[in-house]
């Protein structure tokens, strides 16, 4: 009896779940609204894209719109939404980054979370905040040059 062992009897490892998060660049008159952080733990003081986690049974479109509405008060079409670049990010063990251009929506932007968000502010893409965070600094470099894919921290 052949007691070796196949290849198909080896344990494979288990497959690494990968977090998704959605990114907003809503542009106006030439700029992206961006707002800074404060009392999230993470990068406090720094300035960022409204942005947030895709939740269970979620596409990253629904997800964009769910964020837009429930960080900044706007309410984005679908149609209006447009690929921008995808990241994949090491921290936290793996993330996918998506970011989306959107030119337009219903309402003016205000701050629904100020718990966490200090202010609100338009800047143009290619001069943003001087305190940004790190991989969203990469990121729009990447979407200025036109390029749709990155990989960061790895």
């Amino acid at each position: 009896m052949d007691t070796a062992i196949q290849p198909s009897q080896v344990a494979k490892p288990p497959r690494h779940k990968v977090t998704g998060d959605v990114h907003l660049l809503l542009r106006r008159d030439g700029q992206v609204l961006f707002g800074q952080r404060q009392h999230t733990g993470y990068e406090d003081g720094a300035w960022h894209l409204p942005s947030g986690h895709l939740e269970e049974d979620e596409s990253v479109i629904a997800a964009l719109i769910r964020e837009a509405d429930e960080e900044v008060g706007v309410s984005i079409k679908p149609e209006d939404v447009q690929f921008a670049h995808i990241m994949h990010n090491s921290s936290s063990g793996g993330r996918m980054a998506f970011f989306f251009l959107v030119d337009q929506c219903e309402h003016d932007p205000v701050n629904r979370e100020p718990d966490k968000c200090i202010e609100l502010e338009w800047f143009s893409l290619s001069a943003p905040p001087d305190r940004l965070i790190d991989y969203c600094r990469t990121a729009l470099e990447h979407i200025e040059a036109g390029e749709q894919f990155s990989v960061y921290g790895w």
